[in-house]
């Protein structure tokens, strides 16, 4: 292994462990998204499904803020917001105002999404298992 002029072997160990989590992200990525694109959904469809399935909510005033799932999928609330509106229009999700706070919105799955994920996890359980393990 190269060290560059100023670098230690400890650091170039740590940028090499790095850019191998890269690869696997980006690996993994491309799998999820060719398996889940038999079902009409993309990776990062399938992580808002996966996020809102978490919840018991049968309508929208129990769903997620879509603050709170832009925390956990890591989409900038723009791109989210586009996912969702896409979601939304396939029937996937429903979209609500937060009863709390009227400028907050809430999503929730509904009864076609919650299928849809009930129906899909498992390619997606299967890919990352695949992927993710030795």
């Amino acid at each position: 292994m190269a060290v560059e002029k100023g670098g230690s072997e400890a650091e170039q160990a740590l940028v090499d462990q790095w850019r191998d989590m890269l690869a696997l992200h980006a690996r993994t990525q491309c799998e999820l998204d060719r398996a889940l694109h038999r079902h009409g959904l993309c990776a990062s469809d399938f992580e808002v499904l996966d996020v809102l399935a978490e919840s018991p909510a049968r309508d929208v005033s129990c769903g997620f803020r879509v603050q709170e799932i832009a925390e956990r999928v890591h989409l900038s609330q723009s791109a989210l917001s586009r996912l969702i509106a896409r979601l939304e229009k396939d029937g996937l999700v429903e979209r609500g105002l937060c009863v709390e706070d009227r400028r907050g919105v809430r999503v929730a799955l509904t009864g076609k999404g919650r299928a849809l994920h009930g129906d899909v996890r498992p390619v997606q359980r299967a890919v990352l298992t695949r992927m993710l393990t030795d």
